[in-house]
């Protein structure tokens, strides 16, 4: 396996997953809507903040979502920041929505 990991896609669980040794260490949780992928929450171990391993989880979601020719919604603060940093996901885009508390 590479050190990047492996990405792969649970509907089951509603979530991308981020598979390093065969161990479940992010996640990527999102709902479907007929038009759009809604991106709610990502996480990853605490050990590996810092590592990429989140980025590495957004772009293959986002890469996914693509090829299935949807778009996002995202609501997810690291998701929007990944897509404001990376202008090649913009188009994606239908919505970006603010999580208020």
């Amino acid at each position: 396996m590479s050190e990047a990991g492996l990405v792969r896609l649970n509907p089951a669980e509603s979530r991308y997953e981020l598979v390093l040794d065969d161990k479940l260490v992010g996640e990527l949780l999102y709902r479907e809507e007929s038009d759009a992928v809604v991106l709610l929450h990502t996480e990853v171990m605490p050990e590996l903040d810092g590592k990429g391993y989140g980025s590495t989880l957004v772009s293959a979601a986002l890469d996914d979502i693509r090829a299935r020719g949807l778009h996002v919604v995202a609501i997810c603060p690291f998701v929007r920041a990944y897509i404001r940093r990376h202008s090649e996901y913009r188009d994606l885009v239908l919505r970006e929505t603010e999580v208020s508390g």
